[in-house]
């Protein structure tokens, strides 16, 4: 019997060690986002939905980081230099294009779509 409340002891103090920092947190999800979730936990994506859910959360967090400091810098090149015209935008655009690294082109993506179609 002592053994047991030991074991019991142990399973709490290992939990609470492993959840410091942490909060509970009830939301409403997306059907298909619990899925993906459970589904990265099936194939070892990850150690369970609370550990996918804080990915994601942490990404959207860094995005949102990233984006208010681009508006930053947008702001401050443009109280400096000026509005950036729509023309530059697409020029740059165009030049980002051409060095780019085309990774599957539309027209295989295409060819492929239609022979899994016709594959019985």
């Amino acid at each position: 019997m002592g053994g047991g409340r030991r074991l019991a002891t142990n399973v709490v103090l290992t939990y609470d060690s492993r959840m410091s920092g942490k909060e509970r947190l009830s939301a409403s999800v997306d059907a298909e986002l619990i899925v993906a979730a459970e589904t990265a936990v099936a194939e070892g994506r990850s150690g369970s939905v609370s550990a996918w859910v804080n990915d994601a959360l942490r990404l959207k967090l860094e995005h949102d980081r990233r984006l208010r400091a681009l508006a930053a810098f947008v702001a401050s090149f443009e109280a400096e230099h000026g509005a950036i015209a729509p023309e530059d935008i697409q020029s740059a655009a165009r030049r980002a294009r051409v060095g780019a690294i085309v990774v599957r082109t539309p027209a295989k993506s295409a060819a492929r779509r239609s022979q899994r179609k016709a594959s019985p």
